[in-house]
């Protein structure tokens, strides 16, 4: 695998240039990105945000400027983008930036297993490769290629190379038929419930919604209180019936953490389900895709439910994933597809069975 990645580590290049380093945003993703160019002796010129942001905020010692500003300060200067971007106006704002400037979006860590590098590619090259090896066409297969290079390079250039819009996905790979059964493991305010809906035409046999936030499950409850034939958990997906402790984050990112304080209850899909059948299972569960697909085995192996699984969790995501699909049942057809979305979030399996 590691032969097909052309790019070297984010942070060599930013090593290595001589031009200033401007940070562009605030919050977690700034925090880390500090870090990580403190740890390698990197300076950070500036910390900016969009013009019409700026409220003369400051953030670790830095005043935050406008863009405008920078470009009158500097002649050029290169961008780090610290945040997360997937709505059309900021997408749009990141390929503007991206012609006018050397622009990288680092892929730093949603939970905490460092980050991603060429050695890690190197250290596990064997399962990427067979994880590349499982993917069902080529489109998938050189979307895998881009979001590694991108992973380890941070250029946005392999991102908008490789993306698909959902509805695609919905239609051509899952071909969402009208009588589904669809089971949403991490379903936050019910926003794939409704990419669903949209996709059915509002047409469906049931939907059983799983979400462990109890703040998102009362959206979810709330935002999905007319629809017929839906059953909801205030659970979290996992391996078997346990307690789990999350660290509380804002939106939908609450995470399992040995230093969270919250306790959540948890349940496998195979004990939620207790035999009955699925048509479609999706998971975006922060880190806890692979306990998750454990833990619906027996349906997995009865069912063959398809499967829409996120891969961008966990650096490992990207070949563990795939392999324990295959483990479990060897006659799905596995694709790989990354949606609009800064840095390489929404990069999803989906896997069908003809």
């Amino acid at each position: 695998m590691i032969e097909r990645i052309k790019e070297k580590n984010v942070w060599d290049y930013l090593k290595e240039t001589n031009l200033p380093i401007a940070l562009y945003g605030m919050g977690n993703g700034t925090d880390m990105v500090i870090e990580k160019l403190n740890e390698i002796g990197v300076s950070v010129a500036e910390i900016f945000a969009s013009d019409e942001f700026v409220r003369g905020h400051s953030f670790r010692g830095y005043k935050v400027v406008k863009y405008s500003d920078l470009c009158l300060k500097y002649d050029d200067f290169v961008i780090v983008v610290c945040f997360a971007v997937h709505d059309e106006a900021m997408l749009k704002r990141i390929k503007s930036l991206s012609e006018k400037h050397t622009l990288f979006a680092p892929n730093v860590p949603i939970v905490d297993d460092g980050v991603f590098t060429r050695e890690f590619i190197e250290e596990h090259d064997g399962e990427f490769e067979r994880a590349y090896n499982l993917l069902s066409d080529d489109f998938s297969r050189q979307s895998f290629i881009d979001i590694l290079n991108f992973k380890v390079s941070g250029k946005t250039e392999y991102l908008f190379k490789c993306e698909k819009q959902k509805e695609e996905i919905y239609s051509q790979y899952l071909a969402l038929g009208n009588d589904e059964i669809f089971m949403d493991l991490g379903a936050y305010d019910g926003d794939t419930v409704r990419e669903f809906l949209q996709a059915t035409g509002g047409e469906y046999e049931k939907i059983i919604a799983v979400e462990p936030d109890e703040k998102n499950y009362r959206k979810l409850t709330d935002k999905t209180s007319e629809l017929k034939n839906i059953t909801t958990y205030n659970l979290a997906a996992w391996d078997t019936k346990e307690t789990l402790f999350f660290e509380k984050k804002k939106g939908r990112n609450s995470k399992l953490s040995t230093a969270g304080k919250v306790e959540v209850q948890a349940d496998s899909v195979d004990n939620i389900l207790n035999g009955e059948k699925i048509t479609v299972l999706k998971m975006d569960i922060e880190g806890s895709e692979e306990k998750a697909l454990d833990g619906a085995k027996n349906t997995i192996k009865k069912h063959r439910p398809k499967l829409y699984v996120c891969a961008y969790h966990r650096n490992s995501d990207m070949f563990r994933l795939p392999l324990k699909i295959n483990e479990l049942c060897p006659e799905y057809k596995i694709y790989f597809c990354h949606h609009p979305y800064v840095p390489a979030w929404e990069s999803n399996f989906y896997c069908t069975i003809d």
